[in-house]
């Protein structure tokens, strides 16, 4: 008698309880639809990135590619760039000129290729006889040298950051054997940035060539000499066939900074995580690259001394000789106006501070090693 009024029962609170969650999930379901109708869509970023080097080049075009496609992964496909080498959208020394008017929204090259429109941007590639990669890396992201970058860049509307470093470079490629100061005289050398100024001041005649020219200028007497990078990138140059002596140390660039140029209006326009990601990106792509070279150096230096290469030394007379002549282009470069000025003495300091500790550290273990 009492079973069946308890089951009726027991049937009316299941279906009200189902008819509640139908109609909880109900509301819940709309008003997600409604927040997502009431919220943007993520937006995507197709970005183009003009470089200063040959496609698919090893190290400096590689790197620029690996870049592309990590921040592709990072960003999960919503910033993606195109690169561009040297010549397919600009040429090679006009990367800078293209990021400032936002033809393309990052270049990948060297700063002191744009000497001629930022006199400062010398100092941010490479300093002869000055810091090694440890020290620059620590300079510009700890000493202040990053903000005297921005500073330097700011007044053409571009963001640079430190995208690569090849490490200590050689001295370069000579179809001539230079015995002393006077082997340099009317020496035509492929050499940008202060190197080739204070080599200037020796008697040479310097020329500026972006890197798809160099073996053909050296090939064909055009030069007499060039510097380009050290083992891994001159051997895919070929520059062993073009000249017989091989040239050390790389007094010129002790370290060589490859820079990452954004136009700032660009940047700006990302979402703070996408502004994360790409900085972030670069970070890796600045190790990466110093990763690369340090390992393909030693492949490329057995190989090309199989080939035949002889090295050489630049004598003591030589190197003291530029050595004097990199302080005076430097003081010159730094008394052009007050921001050089505050960016060598920037440097300058730093190198004091650096130094004394290598000279415990790394320099005692190379010599004992």
């Amino acid at each position: 008698m009492i079973r069946r009024p308890l089951l009726l029962a027991s049937a009316l609170l299941a279906a009200l309880g189902l008819s509640g969650c139908k109609e909880e999930a109900a509301t819940s379901q709309a008003a997600a639809t409604t927040a997502a109708a009431g919220s943007p869509a993520a937006e995507n970023f197709q970005w183009k990135m003009v470089t200063a080097w040959p496609k698919n080049y090893p190290g400096l075009g590689t790197s620029a590619e690996r870049l592309a496609e990590r921040v592709k992964t990072m960003s999960n496909g919503r910033l993606t760039i195109k690169v561009y080498a040297g010549g397919e959208l600009v040429p090679p020394l006009e990367v800078f000129d293209a990021v400032s008017r936002g033809t393309a929204e990052l270049g990948h090259g060297a700063a002191y290729y744009w000497k001629g429109k930022v006199p400062a941007a010398q100092f941010f590639t490479a300093v002869p006889f000055g810091l090694s990669t440890p020290e620059m890396n620590a300079w510009l992201s700890k000493g202040g040298g990053q903000a005297l970058w921005e500073e330097a860049y700011a007044p053409h509307g571009v963001k640079p950051l430190a995208v690569g470093n090849t490490g200590m470079q050689m001295g370069g490629w000579y179809n001539k054997e230079i015995n002393s100061l006077d082997d340099l005289k009317g020496l035509k050398i492929r050499m940008p940035g202060l190197g080739g100024e204070v080599l200037s001041k020796l008697g040479a005649t310097t020329v500026n060539l972006p890197g798809g020219e160099v073996f053909t200028a050296l090939q064909t007497n055009a030069i007499d000499a060039t510097d380009w990078v050290s083992p891994y990138n001159d051997l895919a140059f070929g520059l062993h066939k073009a000249a017989k002596f091989y040239y050390y140390p790389g007094w010129q660039e002790p370290q060589a900074v490859l820079e990452l140029l954004i136009n700032q209006k660009a940047f700006d326009s990302l979402p703070a995580d996408l502004q994360a990601i790409l900085t972030e990106a670069t970070r890796a792509a600045n190790q990466d690259m110093l990763d690369d070279y340090v390992y393909n150096n030693a492949l490329a230096l057995d190989q090309l001394k199989q080939q035949g290469t002889l090295l050489k030394r630049f004598p003591d007379e030589v190197l003291a000789a530029m050595q004097h002549e990199s302080t005076v282009v430097l003081g010159e470069l730094a008394g052009q106006n007050e921001l050089n000025g505050r960016i060598w003495a920037s440097m300058q300091a730093f190198q004091a501070q650096a130094s004394l500790m290598h000279q415990l550290s790394e320099k005692e273990l190379y010599n004992w090693r």
